[in-house]
């Protein structure tokens, strides 16, 4: 099963990547080459010219380029995911354009970004970060960032057993599954602008209003509409995901994402 993509436009958050170490990004550290960072099957050529383009990534194009960017969160996150979570196994990262091949069955760029737990991947689809400022989102260093975050905290659910538990509650528990990667995105972000090495800089009063803005363009009851059933929302409010989003940013403790331990969403 999908998770994080089609019905559900993740949250965004805008600010700046800095501070990426160079031996990661050009995949000279032992970290860059755990985390494979490469292009989808299918589509053909199309993945086939994405994968060359992944390879020559440099720390200045991750700052520009979107696919590189993507690969150069990918691997904060695994550093910042390996601290924080004993027993974390890095998830496998797939960069495509158009369609790509899943243990989870077929999709393509029209799903948005997505987590197959089948084959412990998540997917990627540059492409996504034009359709989500015509929503009213950024397309920002950060909030493509986040996008990576928010599939990577699908990976942590996974292995912590609440993606399965979250499936089997229907719409209610994919509320619960989103909120609660939110959190999680949160809980890296707070820790990627920590520390010398730190990814990002430490974001401003200015740049978390604009994560605000991003968030209640993507909101369920945004796209749906003011008066849309909760009761058919699969991610939450958009100040539900603005909240979870800060619970794990404030405090970068991953217990507080505990999304089915509370009625207070």
């Amino acid at each position: 099963m999908v998770v994080g993509g089609a019905a559900g436009i993740v949250v965004a958050i805008v600010a700046l990547l800095f501070g990426i170490n160079p031996g990661d990004i050009l995949g000279g550290g032992s970290d860059s080459s755990s985390n494979q960072q490469v292009a989808g099957s299918g589509a053909g050529s199309n993945n086939a010219e994405m994968q060359r383009h992944l390879d020559s990534c440099t720390v200045e194009m991750a700052n520009t380029d979107d696919a590189c960017r993507i690969k150069a969160t990918t691997i904060s996150l695994d550093k910042v995911w390996s601290n924080l979570m004993p027993g974390y196994t890095q998830p496998k990262t797939v960069v495509f354009s158009g369609s790509v091949n899943t243990a989870c069955g077929a999709a393509s760029s029209a799903m948005g970004p997505f987590y197959c737990p089948g084959d412990e991947t998540a997917y990627f689809d540059p492409s996504f970060f034009a359709d989500l400022k015509r929503m009213g989102g950024s397309d920002g260093p950060l909030a493509q960032e986040y996008v990576v975050a928010h599939e990577f905290g699908h990976h942590v659910e996974n292995l912590t057993g609440v993606l399965a538990k979250g499936q089997r509650m229907g719409n209610a528990g994919s509320v619960r599954i989103e909120l609660q990667a939110d959190c999680l995105a949160g809980v890296w972000a707070h820790h990627a602008d920590k520390g010398p090495d730190a990814m990002l800089e430490p974001l401003s009063d200015e740049q978390i209003e604009t994560v605000i803005q991003s968030a209640k363009a993507i909101g369920d009851d945004t796209i749906q509409g003011s008066r849309s059933n909760p009761e058919s929302w699969t991610h939450g409010s958009a100040a539900q995901r603005v909240r979870w989003f800060k619970i794990g940013y404030d405090g970068g403790d991953a217990r507080r994402c505990d999304t089915f331990a509370t009625n207070d969403l």
